[in-house]
């Protein structure tokens, strides 16, 4: 292993957003899935704020053909401003002009869909030789639970790069790459030994599930360039880590609530409720909605 090295401070994230979204067709046919509504606010913009929320105001999103509404929702829309202004509607003025001016916000098109491995690597001309964060737009995650501030804590301290971790049941893990772990102490930190993608339950080294969110050192875009493709043909992001993984140390970090995978239609309808309940203007009349409706059942 090379030794470490300090890393200079987290600012910048990349989002992978060029995905079909399959799975909520027909839906996405023509609404690029990320911009789904959780509430009032697309899913994509719940990860911006995160990202925003811990300091990374300089924010990439990968997309892809047919995702141009991702763009025009972060850019200021005059017509719509001068609209609400005219009418005195001065909350849904001041929402609008906050999410154009949430981050540094760019968009690069991945061009040919060929995997999350890809889809990060051609990240490599906006981060350079910066350390960056990666934030599927599938995965919600609730700030207060304070998983990415954690990663990025731990990036901090250790200098390597570090990998979001779940425990998951073995029917599942099949659905995600799965990580071998050394235990370092009683906190969420642990150290990777091995990793793979989308194992069969039975050849799987654990029930941790690698999560949607990853902080890296510059060197995975190498690891990415010399990565062939894997599952379904595809550059996997997990095979570039398991790579990394023969020059360097690499971190997971484990956690056990507080992440929606709102790419699955269950856990979707889970992350509204649960968000609409959280809010003072819906949570208290949805309660006592969602009460009365299980009671008549």
């Amino acid at each position: 292993m090379t030794s470490r090295a300090p890393q200079a401070r987290v600012t910048k994230a990349v989002i992978p957003a060029a995905g079909l979204g399959t799975r909520f067709l027909p839906a996405t046919k023509a609404v690029p899935k990320e911009m789904l509504p959780l509430v009032d606010k697309p899913a994509i913009q719940y990860v911006v704020e995160e990202a925003v929320g811990v300091g990374l105001t300089d924010v990439l999103v990968v997309t892809g053909r047919g995702k141009g509404a991702i763009e025009d929702h972060f850019d200021r829309s005059p017509e719509l401003e001068s609209h609400l202004e005219a009418g005195g509607k001065d909350t849904e003025l001041r929402e609008v002009r906050e999410v154009a001016g949430l981050a540094r916000l760019h968009t690069l098109r991945q061009g040919e869909a060929r995997g999350l491995g890809h889809a990060v690597g051609v990240a490599r001309r906006h981060v350079g030789d910066d350390p960056f964060a990666v934030l599927l737009g599938d995965d919600i995650m609730d700030p207060a639970v304070g998983v990415l501030a954690g990663m990025l804590t731990a990036f901090e301290q250790r200098g390597r790069s570090v990998v979001a971790l779940r425990r998951v049941p073995p029917a599942q893990i099949s659905l995600y790459g799965c990580a071998a772990v050394e235990v370092l102490g009683e906190g969420p930190l642990v150290r990777i030994v091995d990793i793979v993608e989308k194992p069969h339950p039975g050849d799987a080294p654990s029930d941790l599930a690698v999560m949607g969110r990853y902080v890296f050192g510059p060197a995975i875009l190498d690891e990415i360039d010399r990565t062939p493709p894997g599952k379904g043909g595809e550059i996997q992001l997990t095979d570039a880590i398991r790579s990394l993984l023969r020059s360097e140390e690499v971190y997971g970090y484990t956690f056990e609530e507080g992440r929606y995978d709102v790419g699955d239609k269950q856990e979707y309808l889970r992350a509204t409720v649960d968000l609409a309940l959280r809010r003072d203007d819906l949570g208290p009349d949805l309660r006592e909605w969602l009460l009365e409706r299980l009671d008549r059942r």
